[in-house]
């Protein structure tokens, strides 16, 4: 079998050769487009009731609190969210979302406890990670398709929020 030399430019590319070299940006676009369509599709399970779209997040304002059963400064988070609720809840939607673990485990630790915001598992840290969730509780702020705030959910967080509400 006889190989194909690169042809020069004073010999000029045949359709097929011009494929050939650029077949690397075509598997880019269907790998962008791939991509950008799962992003646009990205959801959160919920603990118990209908998952989350991140697009619901886009509309309005949602504070979310992002915790996990193992992390000793969320072993209150329940009471800390209820309070949140109580006090920020008619100006925007409180939802929280447990940090990579099971239904079980998250379950298992809010059992006999009472959560007044619903709950969303980020069992593979995709949702957290695409928002830089670096502390745990954290707080995220969204409001109109924006994220104002993004940080650490800490003992004055009325002062954080009102700075957005």
């Amino acid at each position: 079998m006889k190989a194909r030399s690169i042809p020069s430019p004073r010999q000029g590319w045949d359709a097929d050769d011009r494929f050939r070299g650029r077949w690397w940006i075509y598997l880019l676009l269907v790998l962008l487009s791939v991509a950008s369509h799962l992003e646009a599709q990205a959801e959160l399970a919920a603990l118990d009731g209908d998952p989350l779209r991140e697009s619901a997040l886009t509309d309005g304002a949602t504070i979310v609190v992002v915790w996990a059963s193992w992390s000793p400064r969320c072993r209150k988070i329940a009471e800390q969210v209820n309070e949140l609720e109580a006090r920020w809840g008619s100006k925007a939607r409180v939802i929280t979302v447990n940090f990579q673990e099971s239904p079980e485990v998250a379950r298992g630790f809010l059992a006999g406890k009472r959560m007044s915001a619903p709950v969303f598992l980020d069992q593979d840290g995709a949702f957290s990670k695409k928002h830089a969730v670096t502390w745990l509780p954290g707080l995220l702020v969204f409001k109109e398709g924006e994220i104002p705030y993004k940080g650490r959910f800490a003992a004055d967080v009325d002062s954080t929020l009102a700075r957005f509400f």
